[in-house]
């Protein structure tokens, strides 16, 4: 349901963008974010979307990190900037769906992809 694309490697200072695009029979998208997890750490929340583009951020990430997404295209980005070695995660898309057939909306979670910053 969820296909996250981007990530990859780049040193402190550098750039990366995340997408992550939704499909399938699909009602309605609510809250859209991305998670991520380093290793033996837990998952944590970086970044998340209301429907209406109302933004909450780790404080982590705040400045340095947008999110957006087009609700036409059931996509969700992930801009980095100013990358840090301690952003080194798998992140993971996230998105509330109520597909066409369910009752309620229900959390699915795309393949993590691996983002690595080095010093």
């Amino acid at each position: 349901q969820l296909q996250a694309s981007g990530g990859g490697s780049v040193q402190s200072g550098g750039s990366l963008r995340l997408s992550c695009a939704a499909s399938g029979k699909i009602s309605s998208i609510n809250d859209m974010g991305w998670y991520r997890q380093a290793p033996g750490k837990e998952r944590e929340l970086v970044a998340a979307i209301t429907i209406g583009g109302v933004t909450n951020y780790a404080d982590s990430v705040k400045g340095r990190f947008t999110i957006s997404r087009e609700n036409t295209q059931n996509t969700v980005s992930l801009q980095m900037n100013s990358l840090k070695p301690e952003d080194t995660a798998v992140y993971y898309c996230n998105a509330r769906i109520l597909l066409l057939y369910q009752l309620r909306p229900l959390d699915y979670w795309g393949k993590g992809t691996q983002v690595t910053v080095s010093s």
